[in-house]
């Protein structure tokens, strides 16, 4: 019998601002500032208040015009879905990513190494909570389906187990729009039928289905009789690692320029590593006030994914670039990925010394930013800049 693992961050992307600001603990943290937009993140005391995703913001501020509006940061929230990721396959190397907070995990046949599913659904839990410091809800189930709504059942910080004789039970008094793919113009049309429940459906044969809801009413019954896929599809391979920043005002200071070339290196880096990874490809990419667009690349002879070593090569293609207008973006990425760089012996030349020691500092710095968020550490060289850029709300991340 298969055995599949849903793991859902809970209110990610608000736990994540309030994992990095402590301060915001405790208080209704709305992701979404733009009145114009929509809600694409509530913590759990802002939906006391009834926000929730995909909320016009204007109606959030109705609801809850004390809560805390932030912009969002999506680089930093896909940097903390990494180390979630990575932290799954240590349980499994079966794991798929259903979006940036929640994934699929094929456990089956792990028993003998952590136990029942009550164990294994636990020990992950802590595992994300100390590689992250946040959250999560998990189920786990003989289908993917089941695990998922499995998953919503008990949050936040939930854990619900659905065994393979449970499921009938455990599906016949759930709501029919707790059914993935079930959306509330269809729950509307099911209610209509007389489904409500997803018990009620077993009352109607297939073709009855089928005639009113077309091929969908098929799967419908065959997911209220708990037969679902148990595929776990493992995510393909990067071919490169990038990061780029629009600014607020066009610059040619290269000093600034600089600045954000480190920052975003720090970025790459720190992804490299916990993929892996290491590329031999550093590419530049500027954009002028103009739109004009250019980039220049460089291949170094060895893979590299150290902050410094990729921040080195960038600068040395952005201080060989004119600049003849301001920029108005600027990024940098790694490609051609090849093995990790070897691990250096004790009485190699000082050039190979100082790699490792760079090494070795990227390596704390990641379990620290890990931990306790990127804000908790910063390099001396981008404290001004860091301060000023959290002063303006970000600087215009892309």
């Amino acid at each position: 019998m298969a055995l599949i693992l849903h793991l859902d961050m809970d209110a990610f992307f608000a736990s994540v601002e309030q994992l990095d600001d402590p301060s915001l603990r405790g208080k209704p943290v709305i992701i979404g500032q733009d009145l114009r937009g929509v809600v694409s993140a509530a913590s759990y005391e802002a939906r006391v208040y009834g926000v929730r995703s995909a909320m016009p913001v204007a109606e959030a501020r109705r609801r809850c015009p004390h809560g805390v509006f932030l912009s969002g940061n999506r680089r930093r929230y896909s940097e903390v879905s990494r180390i979630v990721m990575a932290t799954l396959e240590n349980v499994s190397p079966l794991v798929e990513p259903a979006s940036i907070d929640e994934a699929y995990v094929d456990v089956t046949g792990t028993e003998t190494l952590f136990g029942p599913p009550e164990a294994l659904g636990r020990r992950v839990k802590q595992m994300v909570r100390e590689a992250t410091g946040l959250p999560c809800s998990v189920g786990i189930a003989p289908v993917k389906f089941i695990a998922k709504i499995a998953s919503d059942y008990d949050k936040p910080d939930g854990l619900t187990v659905v065994s393979e004789a449970d499921v009938p039970v455990f599906l016949a008094d759930l709501p029919v729009g707790k059914i993935p793919g079930v959306g509330r113009r269809a729950e509307a049309s099911l209610s209509r039928l007389g489904i409500r429940r997803v018990g009620d459906i077993l009352a109607y044969p297939p073709e009855f289905l089928e005639r009113h809801c077309g091929k969908w009413g098929l799967d419908l019954y065959a997911k209220a009789h708990g037969r679902g896929s148990t595929t776990v599809a493992v995510a393909r391979e990067a071919k490169s690692v990038s990061a780029e920043n629009t600014f607020d005002t066009d610059t040619a200071d290269r000093e600034r320029l600089a600045s954000w070339l480190l920052h975003q290196s720090e970025r790459i880096g720190r992804e490299l590593r916990q993929d892996g990874l290491a590329g031999r490809t550093i590419t530049l990419k500027l954009k002028f006030n103009d739109f004009r667009q250019i980039t220049r690349s460089r291949t170094l002879p060895e893979p590299i994914d150290s902050d410094g070593a990729i921040f080195a090569a960038a600068t040395a293609l952005l201080d060989a670039e004119p600049l003849p207008r301001p920029v108005r973006l600027i990024g940098v990425g790694v490609s051609n990925f090849g093995r990790e760089p070897r691990q250096l012996g004790l009485f190699e030349n000082p050039d190979r010394q100082r790699e490792v020691q760079a090494r070795k500092i990227d390596t704390a710095l990641d379990a620290i930013r890990g931990k306790f968020g990127r804000a908790a550490i910063v390099r001396g060289r981008l404290f001004d800049f860091e301060r000023k850029r959290k002063e303006r709300k970000g600087g215009g991340d892309g």
